[in-house]
């Protein structure tokens, strides 16, 4: 018997043209394609990783299961275009109805601190969620927010024994626990899929 449902989540980004201009990290008259090639070029060049910062994404897809008593459920929140805020909200909106413990990989590092700033940048309400047990005093004992606490698991970050230098790739380790690992599209390929007009794969 399930008491607490148990949402796992995982989300797809793209990076944001619009933040990258503000953050100085491309020319502001470049188009927006442009502008995403010179900040994965300066960010190269600068840190050894294309990978632009966790606030400069943009949220595309928000992917879930839902487990609770009943059995469960798969969905995703798309932005069809133009629906981001809408999409963050309604993955906050099943949070502020279910309280449900939150399962992800390496969600406290990039999902979650992804949805944060764009949250904040739509304003998305989620007074469940950032209860620290200010409104309900069982939070503060277990919220979503704490590092340890167990409200939102961070399988990567828990097997890790929250060590940075012993994470793992999901997609290895589910190899090597004989699941197929990443099926479809690479996350690094979303970006120029997106701007083919592919928003169906």
């Amino acid at each position: 018997m399930i008491r607490t449902p148990i949402v796992t989540f995982d989300i797809e980004t793209i990076p944001d043209p619009a933040a990258l201009r503000a953050a100085g990290l491309s020319d502001p008259e470049l188009d927006d394609a442009a502008a995403v090639l010179q900040a994965q070029a300066r960010r190269l060049e600068k840190t050894g990783s294309d990978f632009l910062p966790v606030h400069c994404q943009r949220v595309l897809v928000i992917s879930c299961t839902f487990r609770n008593h009943e059995g469960l459920k798969v969905h995703s929140f798309v932005d069809q275009g133009g629906q981001e805020g809408q999409v963050v909200q309604s993955f906050f909106r099943v949070i502020e109805k279910h309280a449900p413990q939150l399962v992800s990989w390496n969600g406290g590092g990039f999902d979650l601190p992804v949805l944060h700033y764009r949250g904040l940048v739509h304003g998305v309400t989620a007074p469940k969620y950032w209860d620290m047990g200010e409104d309900d005093r069982e939070m503060k004992w277990n919220n979503y927010i704490s590092r340890y606490h167990t409200r939102h698991l961070d399988l990567m970050d828990l097997l890790a024994l929250y060590q940075p230098r012993a994470n793992a790739p999901m997609d290895v380790l589910a190899k090597l626990c004989g699941f197929p690992g990443k099926l479809g599209m690479d996350g690094s390929k979303v970006f120029d899929a997106w701007l083919a007009g592919q928003t169906d794969d």
